[in-house]
């Protein structure tokens, strides 16, 4: 009997705020595996998944995000702000993130100051909301579909 392989999902995450109360869940085909409700320091994120044949969906969420976390100036610029940054994102040692930015929606209501929108993710999280990503394993067949 042959032993499953798996592939591991790392990226960075990190905030430019480390006194905003920031959080960040992360889910796995809708299983939370990941959850800091305040993120204050940086963190090597890292889950091994089945290679096995199958659809996935990465679900990134930003929440906690309020009003006074974002500076204005009179002209209506942003001056200062807090997020949460990700960045390395990585399949099995192999960096993906030029295919997550081209493949990820970015699901959010600018914290409900304007209709829900959707947008492509640059690695940025500036709002609450969600970043979902679907990809298939095994992963060297979806990253040769992808590249």
């Amino acid at each position: 009997m042959s032993e499953l392989s798996t592939t591991p999902i790392t990226f960075d995450i990190s905030t430019t705020d480390a006194s905003a109360k920031l959080g960040i869940r992360v889910l796995l085909d809708h299983v939370v595996i990941y959850e800091n409700k305040h993120v204050q320091e940086p963190y090597h994120f890292s889950q091994d998944l089945s290679d096995a044949d199958s659809e996935h969906h990465l679900d990134i969420e930003l929440f906690g995000k309020l009003p006074q976390h974002t500076s204005i100036n009179p002209a209506g610029e942003i001056v200062k702000d807090s997020i949460i940054n990700i960045n390395n994102v990585e399949f099995d040692g192999i960096d993906i993130t030029t295919i997550m930015s081209d493949l990820a929606e970015y699901h959010h209501d600018f914290n409900g100051t304007q209709d829900p929108t959707v947008s492509k993710f640059y690695g940025s999280l500036g709002c609450n909301g969600h970043v979902k990503f679907k990809f298939t394993t095994p992963i060297y067949l979806w990253l040769l579909e992808n590249m």
